[in-house]
């Protein structure tokens, strides 16, 4: 082989490099573009939907703007034994009936919150167990949510629903707990008169 040929070869190889490069290059690019477009375009939108099963995250934060009550301050045991009024609440993230309710007790905490307990309990959380203590949440749970159960000072099971409670129906019950004057004739939460004296249920 000349110098002349050898010379030629080799710019015929380089040129051939130089091809298959730019042309590995491209197919490089188009795929990490295929793969953005894939992403963006099957991801599930993270907007948050109430009237859906699916789950968005914690419901308290997102649709009763109260993340706070969850996880629960206090155990069932602990605010049974103190002699506490106890509101327990079943739920669980992915139920549009859980996310409608998530206000509810939201609105409980704001006018009960510092007089009784409030203990929303996901039922994903419930141990799975032969038998329970009745000082655990599992041992009231009917398999429905949202459910709604309500302790008196005394540990009494004194409302126990599932589905979908109007607040006014709790309310009239915790009232009662309380001793509390009837919503039709106080719309703030004032106890019965005694010995002529008002109070208020939670003091300024």
């Amino acid at each position: 082989m000349t110098e002349v040929a050898f010379h030629e070869s080799r710019v015929v190889m380089a040129f051939c490099r130089s091809l298959i490069s730019k042309a590995l290059s491209k197919l490089v690019v188009t795929l990490v573009l295929g793969i953005v477009c894939f992403l963006m375009l099957g991801t599930p939108s993270a907007l948050a939907v109430l009237n859906d099963d699916h789950y968005d995250g914690n419901i308290y934060p997102l649709y009763a703007g109260n993340g706070y009550l969850v996880p629960p301050r206090v155990t069932l045991a602990q605010s049974l034994k103190a002699e506490t009024p106890t509101i327990l609440v079943f739920y669980i993230d992915d139920s549009s009936d859980c996310k409608l309710f998530a206000p509810v007790v939201s609105q409980l905490d704001a006018f009960y919150g510092r007089a009784a307990n409030i203990l929303p309990v996901s039922v994903d959380m419930l141990p799975v167990k032969a038998e329970y203590d009745p000082t655990e949440p599992a041992y009231y749970y009917k398999g429905l949510v949202p459910q709604v159960l309500v302790f008196d000072q005394a540990g009494k099971v004194v409302l126990d629903e599932t589905g979908m409670i109007a607040f006014e129906k709790i309310d009239d019950v915790l009232r009662q707990v309380f001793d509390l004057l009837p919503r039709a004739e106080s719309t703030e939460l004032r106890r019965r008169v005694v010995n002529e004296i008002n109070t208020e249920l939670v003091p300024n």
